[in-house]
């Protein structure tokens, strides 16, 4: 029985936590608030109570993201950049290319055969297109955020949003409702810039299939489905791509738990290959192949 180790990967608008133990995942959850808040902490009670376990029953504790050097219980702190890559490993074995958008950054990472991260690109410092823009138009649209996918499929003729600014944007959007726009086109659109701007950024890397994506609005099935026909590649997503740093950070703190001298050090994520991290079961769920049980493309 290997020991219970915790990962923790502290956005700038949700918390995530992931427990693991015996090769598989115990417990997951996604707390809706993050850095400088409750979250990083309801998700450690929450994702520990899930798991049936007390805090005492962890040996060890890794944090990531924007706010992963304050959490003070972790015995060491990884950078998304390398949990991302990690996690993203261990869910889509094969992966070459992640894209990953949060709250207010997005980044796409370049990971060899070996499942070394190579590369990257991050977005400026304009939070455009990421989950704190999609927030603030839903808001607009009198919607919440996980309505916005549904909301947008409907369309019959997207508008053009040419604003990539977040106010400016907004501005956009109501001028589009008092011209009497449907609510679906103006979604619609939305998803369609948010789109093009993630495409831009993508073939700075030259992306390579597979290719998949994690964050928060990896959740949004039209974002996704809107990448996909921009950059003519397939992207694999799962019900736990929000899941993917706090997944990495806990594969770190099983490597610093199990192996010598694992503290400290952060050699390249190699899951097991019979290891399933979407489901907990065995067998392989790979992106750019025909979708398996636990596995969306």
């Amino acid at each position: 029985m290997t020991p219970a180790v915790l990962g923790v990967d502290i956005g700038s608008t949700a918390s995530k936590a992931v427990v693991l133990g015996d090769g598989r995942v115990l417990a997951a959850t996604v707390v809706p608030v993050g850095a400088g808040t409750t979250g990083p902490g309801r998700a450690i009670r929450a994702v520990l109570a899930e798991a049936g376990l007390e805090r005492a029953a962890i040996s060890r504790t890794v944090a990531t993201g924007y706010g992963r050097n304050t959490l003070a219980q972790a015995d060491r702190q990884v950078s998304e950049l390398s949990c991302h890559a990690r996690g993203a490993t261990a869910l889509w074995p094969g992966v070459r290319t992640v894209i990953d958008v949060g709250g207010q950054d997005a980044k796409v990472l370049s990971i060899d055969a070996s499942g070394r991260l190579t590369s990257f690109v991050m977005n400026d410092k304009c939070a455009a297109g990421t989950g704190r823009f999609l927030e603030v138009i839903a808001r607009a649209l009198e919607l919440d955020v996980t309505e916005l996918a549904q909301a947008g499929a409907s369309a019959a003729a997207p508008v053009e949003i040419s604003s990539t600014c977040t106010v400016f944007a907004e501005s956009e959007v109501i001028s589009h409702l008092a011209a009497g726009s449907p609510i679906a086109d103006i979604v619609a659109g939305i998803h369609a810039s948010v789109a093009s701007r993630f495409a831009g950024l993508a073939r700075r890397v030259a992306p390579q299939p597979p290719l998949v994506m994690t964050g928060g609005v990896a959740n949004n099935v039209e974002v996704v489905a809107r990448l996909s026909e921009r950059l003519g590649l397939e992207i694999a997503i799962s019900p736990r791509s929000q899941l993917a740093g706090a997944l990495g950070a806990a594969l770190y703190a099983q490597e610093d738990a199990t192996q010598p001298g694992g503290i400290g050090h952060e050699p390249v994520a190699k899951p097991a290959p019979q290891t399933n991290y979407l489901t907990g079961q065995l067998g392989p769920c790979t992106a750019g192949g025909p979708a398996r049980k636990g596995c969306v493309t």
